[in-house]
């Protein structure tokens, strides 16, 4: 990493610079998409929720319940949409339920 004169940069700009430089945005996006599930599903859907994983642009969740998961089903784009918005960017393609 560069040194530069930290004077004229602010932390957030020192911050994303470290990040950028380290290849570390994969695994800050990894865990931004975790935080956003059990937000936005709720309390209700993180009981059931086992595991969530995201790989390249598809988000896995598996889920201890199959009616939960026949239910989530139908409203696949729109859950999507939801978490694509909340995360600030097109990170989610796909959204496989198991």
């Amino acid at each position: 990493m560069k040194k530069r004169n930290s004077e004229n940069q602010s932390l957030s700009e020192v911050l994303k610079e470290f990040v950028d430089h380290n290849k570390l945005q994969g695994g800050l996006d990894k865990v931004s998409v975790k935080d956003v599930w059990f937000r936005e599903m709720g309390p209700a859907i993180e009981k059931y929720t086992t595991a969530i994983k995201l790989q390249n642009e598809t988000l896995f969740v598996q889920l201890s319940s199959s009616v939960l998961r026949e239910e989530l089903s139908y409203g696949k784009e729109k859950i999507i949409n939801m978490l694509n918005r909340e995360l600030g960017k097109d990170l989610i393609k796909k959204l496989v339920l198991r």
